[in-house]
């Protein structure tokens, strides 16, 4: 493990995705700013080195450098070594100042060191994240839902206590969930519908995606939809109901705006049933307290908060657990970018792992 982060000066935190790039500014362990970008990275690192262009000023001065990554599995790489291999490179080559991987497991790594590490560094974000919650609670179920997937995490005296590492261990433990509020498609999660009284399956197409839903339901968070429609057209409410109408083979005139939330609210509800299996099962382990809460985080911090309810759990965000540590101007994307904000303010002490 590399020595800890210079206190002369600032850290900044990274967690580089395969949709969005997010960054978090923390000064004297606080969190001063926090931004996220949209990054079209399956089309390339031009599509990185783009959005890099167009983050506030602070995220590229000189500063200790952290970055973790989920962008490893975007299709531009032959797989996640390569993907690891050449967003470490890119880290150092773009990134002024000290830079360091986050290899969950692992501990923080110079940049050339990832690549032989690259199943430890490959989305270890989630790790981080409980890495931190596991500074503040003993024994808690984090449970991240951000744009896409889903991590549900134990923490278990104070430490990460997850079964599986890589995404497909943790696909087969529960603790990944591939099911987010924004870019998830409608069919992913159910094969029909209610509509006036009787059941339609769906079309099997990609018409209509949690944004959608979410959007029309009201929970939807301020800024967090930043990539494209699935039609590629606007996010008006009637052009979010005529993307549902079409998951059931209908035209936007064949249904009015109660009906068009109706099917929402069902789809909503589709999307949290697994989420609360896999939560069930996690919260069934003997090594996790029967009053253990849900700390909820992400764009999603609304559905988790609501499985909270459903479990009968209390729910902690996470930004209440860390509100030490967050200044106001941070405050407001930290729990949507919670990975960068969790390697930033780790990076000055040991990880634990």
């Amino acid at each position: 493990m590399t020595p800890a982060a210079s206190t002369h000066n600032p850290v900044i935190g990274w967690d580089l995705g395969g949709v969005h790039v997010k960054a978090a500014l923390v000064r004297d362990g606080r969190v001063e700013a926090v931004v996220q970008a949209p990054c079209r990275l399956w089309r390339g690192l031009p599509a990185l080195d783009e959005t890099f262009s167009q983050l506030p000023d602070w995220a590229r001065g000189e500063a200790d450098h952290v970055v973790t990554m989920t962008g490893e599995l975007t299709d531009c790489f032959s797989d996640r070594t390569d993907g690891v291999a050449q967003l470490s490179a890119w880290a150092r080559a773009n990134l002024a100042g000290s830079v360091r991987i986050y290899g969950g497991r692992a501990g923080l790594l110079p940049p050339g060191e990832a690549t032989g590490a690259a199943l430890d560094v490959a989305s270890a974000n989630w790790h981080a994240t409980a890495a931190l919650v596991g500074r503040h609670a003993a024994n808690a179920l984090l449970v991240d839902i951000g744009s896409t997937t889903a991590d549900l995490i134990p923490i278990v005296d104070g430490r990460p206590a997850a079964t599986g590492y890589s995404d497909a261990e943790r696909l087969e433990t529960g603790e990944l969930v591939y099911s987010g509020v924004v870019r998830t498609p409608v069919l992913a999660f159910t094969a029909s519908a209610p509509f006036k009284g009787r059941r339609t399956s769906l079309m099997a197409e990609t018409f209509a995606t949690t944004a959608d839903v979410y959007r029309l339901t009201g929970d939807l968070p301020e800024g967090a939809d930043q990539q494209h429609s699935a039609d590629m057209k606007g996010k008006s409410i009637p052009e979010t109901e005529i993307r549902l109408a079409r998951m059931i083979g209908r035209d936007h005139a064949e249904g009015s705006s109660a009906d068009w939330r109706a099917l929402a609210a069902h789809f909503a509800e589709c999307q949290l049933r697994p989420l609360h299996d896999a939560a069930a099962i996690l919260l069934s382990r003997p090594d996790i307290a029967a009053d253990a809460p849900l700390v909820v985080c992400g764009a999603g911090r609304f559905l988790a908060e609501r499985l909270a309810r459903r479990l009968g759990r209390p729910a902690v965000a996470l930004t209440d657990l860390i509100a030490p540590s967050l200044a106001e101007e941070g405050a407001d994307w930290a729990s949507t970018c919670g990975p960068a904000v969790a390697v930033a303010l780790l990076a000055a002490e040991p990880i634990q792992h």
